[in-house]
């Protein structure tokens, strides 16, 4: 395929915006060469400024369950903006919403809207920590939960050290408050709250990751946290910024039977538009401003574009809960398929699935945590991403993030995927 209007639009974006982008992994540092700029897309499809036609599996990293430009939430969008684009005011659609995702979801009470995943994620820990009057976080290696300072935290020297900062701006005091954890390592979890004792807040979690790749919780893991927290007066929270609303209709705690305290939301909730959220039981909520003394705010929260496309997009998937089993289903006809390629072919691999989300990773090892996510092949994943764009795939541009399946897709496209496979392994 031919990238020429890509490239010079690259050229020209990298003037004016830092690397060329407005989020780091869009610039295919990960993969190498220049990224696609898309011009418009529809269903299961992109559409590049040079004129090709992809078949899309990162779906906007995943708000696009039900597949770009969905009817749906396009007109609600429309019919909201004819009537006005923000008030910084109550709405009522904000409370509809509210109602709604409130009996999707198993185990809240109240929600509140926020503008990211990872404002949401932030607005989770503050409550969190002024709701215990406590101060430091576990989260986990590979484990994403946005840009905000507390998160961007790398290993330490042991299992129960201070974090140290993993990016320049973040200090050293935000960092000795995060604790880092290995996922699926219950023992490792329980060796840090024993080292911490009565001065952890909170545990963050992605219940099931997506950001080193898609990786499930190993049996009786979430079960193990729950119960860890319960023994040290801990909040459990479920980042479900990716899971929420796709791989169930109350997502993971639905879906694996385990409740957290807190819940954050984004990507499906806001149907394509920016937006998170977060949730939790009734006592906890109300300690959040006006009620209670933390304080969380935004001008454009509950912005009624963002919740008429949310409120359309649930609706849907509220609706017609067989949606859920047939995007599942495409996703395990796809796992299938590019499993029969990769070992008839011979290729060392691993694949992660669950629900809707799923990851290649080129490793003879169960990838179950970061380490083991570390230990694949980086340089035929590259090959590998490059080999399937060429044949009319896209894919995340980076061995360490999941897939997302659109309902939009059809078995002949996943043909085509699995056939795009066959033929990029054999350069590989």
């Amino acid at each position: 395929m031919i990238y020429k209007r890509s490239s010079a639009l690259f050229a020209e974006a990298q003037k004016v915006i830092p690397g060329g982008v407005n989020s780091p992994v869009r610039a295919f540092k990960a993969v190498g060469g220049d990224p696609i700029f898309v011009k418009e897309a529809k269903g299961a499809y992109l559409y590049d400024e040079d004129g090709n036609r992809l078949i899309d599996y990162i779906n906007s990293w995943g708000p696009m369950i039900l597949g770009h430009a969905h009817p749906p939430v396009v007109n609600a969008v429309i019919e909201k903006a004819r009537k006005g684009t923000s008030f910084g005011m109550p709405t009522e659609i904000e409370t509809k919403i509210a109602e709604l995702a409130v009996s999707m979801v198993p185990n809240i009470d109240k929600i509140r809207f926020v503008n990211s995943g990872t404002e949401a994620c932030m607005s989770a820990v503050r409550l969190a920590r002024g709701f215990t009057k406590k101060d430091k976080i576990i989260k986990f290696a590979g484990c994403y939960h946005g840009h905000s300072d507390s998160f961007l935290i790398q290993a330490g020297s042991g299992a129960v050290t201070f974090g140290s900062p993993n990016s320049p701006g973040v200090t050293e005091g935000t960092a000795k408050d995060t604790l880092l954890a290995r996922y699926n390592d219950l023992e490792n979890v329980e060796s840090i709250i024993k080292s911490n004792k009565g001065e952890i807040a909170c545990i963050i979690i992605e219940p099931v990751a997506g950001n080193m790749g898609c990786i499930p919780p190993v049996k009786g893991f979430l079960e193990g946290l729950r119960s860890l927290c319960d023994a040290h007066d801990i909040l459990l929270i479920f980042d479900e910024v990716m899971t929420g609303f796709r791989l169930a209709k109350g997502g993971v705690q639905e879906l694996l039977g385990v409740d957290a305290d807190i819940v954050t939301f984004g990507k499906v909730i806001g149907g394509g538009l920016p937006v998170g959220a977060f949730a939790a039981r009734e006592e906890i909520m109300n300690h959040l401003a006006p009620l209670g003394p933390v304080y969380q705010a935004g001008t454009l929260s509950g912005n009624p574009l963002a919740m008429a496309a949310g409120l359309a997009m649930l609706t849907e998937l509220n609706d017609n809960a067989g949606i859920f089993d047939s995007i599942d289903k495409k996703t395990e006809y796809l796992h299938k398929g590019i499993a029969k390629v990769l070992e008839e072919k011979k290729v060392v691999h691993t694949i992660n699935r669950i629900g809707s989300m799923i990851s290649v990773h080129f490793s003879e090892n169960p990838v179950v945590d970061f380490e083991s996510a570390a230990e694949g092949n980086n340089e035929t994943f590259k090959k590998f991403f490059h080999g399937m764009l060429n044949q009319g795939i896209y894919i995340a541009p980076s061995a360490f993030e999941t897939w997302f399946i659109t309902e939009a897709l059809t078995y002949d496209d996943l043909e085509d995927t699995i056939k795009a496979v066959s033929i990029t392994v054999e350069s590989l």
